[in-house]
């Protein structure tokens, strides 16, 4: 839409029927390019608009209210399936939980960015085949490598909903990065939605108390079950439609904790040299230690994303190359446990996916690091930084896929 904008900027009709058709896609998009329309006097004056109507609420059109109720509902249906057909939750949860959600976030985006018949056809033949084979994996809750699938596999599902958000530019790194961002703001809505849920569960359990009425099961068996999967479906839905909303609150969580978790980890590191611990003869400490390591992994991602393509503070770039020169190190230590571990008692299921894992990021972070470090030399533009990010995704989607559907068969289900 924005190659669309700046071709038909003199055209007010055709302008029209771009809002029209897609609010929140166009106002996104214009606002990306304003900075290169600013000497066109109609740019200025949709600027204006577009700035006058964000102080309002959208909630789409009457289509888009009955979409998010149905699949709000239809995944609320998918997620009573065991308590329905009386199929154990421990075998059912963690191989589907993905499948209650991600199938109706696909399908919004791609309806909303009309992607082609061909593109729907792939993503939908991926998302058989996963729930498929995921439900035919033998039905063994020691089984390490069915487990890792169980991880991994909504892993495999963002990835490609981050394809039906790019919509038919797969290509696009721009596209990407606005997935990155979607990300970081939706996770902020769903935060908010889930605050007010648990307060409004809160009230209603304390009012129906006072009248002693036990509703706790009642509560369980269906408001929970049905509005867990609603929130994240209602957040997609008005982080879409309200762009405006949390879009100037992530870049601010971003700039607050990310020299907060720099400070932690040097001080973690210290701690961890004092203390005695280490992740080399600690199983528990080393699956902690990856755990950290992904976490500041996601907030370096959204940090980039943000930062990218706009003019940000010396300071802030700075930060972010600190914070991943920092991360690096985690990683080292976390990637010369794993390999200390695989000498001493040989290869896992476990040992081989987090080997992997490990290898990954850590060629992902010196990409980063390097692209940062020459932003600060001023021999490149924060979009590079970006770049850095997306063009590595594809190589997480194949580890994926690996660790899904090879890695059971590699080591016999074990």
């Amino acid at each position: 839409m924005k190659q669309e904008i700046v071709t038909h900027i003199d055209n007010p009709a055709y302008l029209e029927k771009l809002y029209r058709r897609d609010k929140a896609k166009f106002t996104t998009s214009f606002s990306e390019v304003y900075p290169d329309l600013a000497d066109h006097k109609l740019a200025e004056f949709w600027q204006e608009r577009l700035a006058y109507e964000s102080s309002s609420i959208s909630w789409g059109s009457k289509v888009d209210l009955i979409f998010v109720v149905v699949a709000s509902f239809i995944a609320g249906l998918i997620a009573k399936i065991p308590a329905t057909f009386s199929i154990s939750e421990d075998f059912f949860y963690p191989r589907n939980i993905g499948f209650i959600l991600f199938p109706f976030l696909i399908a919004f985006f791609a309806w909303k960015n009309n992607i082609s018949t061909k593109m729907i056809a792939i993503i939908a033949a991926i998302i058989a085949v996963c729930l498929l084979y995921i439900n035919l994996l033998p039905d063994n809750t020691g089984s390490d490598t069915v487990i890792l699938a169980c991880l991994h596999l909504p892993v495999l599902l963002w990835i490609l909903l981050g394809a039906a958000f790019a919509g038919n530019d797969l290509k696009d790194f721009n596209k990407r990065l606005d997935f990155l961002r979607f990300n970081g703001d939706g996770i902020v809505m769903i935060a908010v939605l889930g605050i007010a849920a648990g307060i409004l569960s809160g009230i209603t359990f304390g009012l129906f108390s006072l009248i002693g009425i036990n509703i706790e099961q009642f509560f369980q068996n269906y408001i929970v079950v049905f509005g867990l999967p609603a929130i994240p479906i209602v957040a997609t839905f008005l982080t879409y439609s309200n762009p405006q909303l949390v879009n100037k609150v992530s870049p601010i969580i971003a700039k607050l904790f990310s020299p907060a978790v720099l400070v932690m980890l040097v001080v973690y590191i210290i701690a961890i040299i004092y203390s005695g611990k280490d992740p080399y003869n600690d199983r528990e400490f080393l699956l902690l230690f990856n755990s950290l390591l992904i976490g500041v992994m996601a907030l370096i991602f959204f940090s980039v994303a943000e930062t990218s393509g706009q003019h940000k503070n010396r300071s802030d770039i700075w930060i972010i190359f600190l914070l991943s020169l920092v991360t690096i190190i985690v990683n080292g230590i976390a990637l010369s446990a794993i390999v200390f571990r695989i000498a001493e008692w040989g290869f896992t299921p476990n040992r081989l996916a987090v080997l992997g894992s490990n290898i990954l990021m850590l060629v992902h972070l010196l990409i980063i690091a390097s692209s940062l470090f020459l932003t600060i030399k001023r021999k490149s533009g924060t979009m590079e930084v970006g770049k850095s990010i997306v063009k590595y995704i594809p190589i997480y989607f194949v580890w994926a896929v690996i660790v899904v559907f090879l890695l059971p068969l590699i080591f016999g289900f074990e």
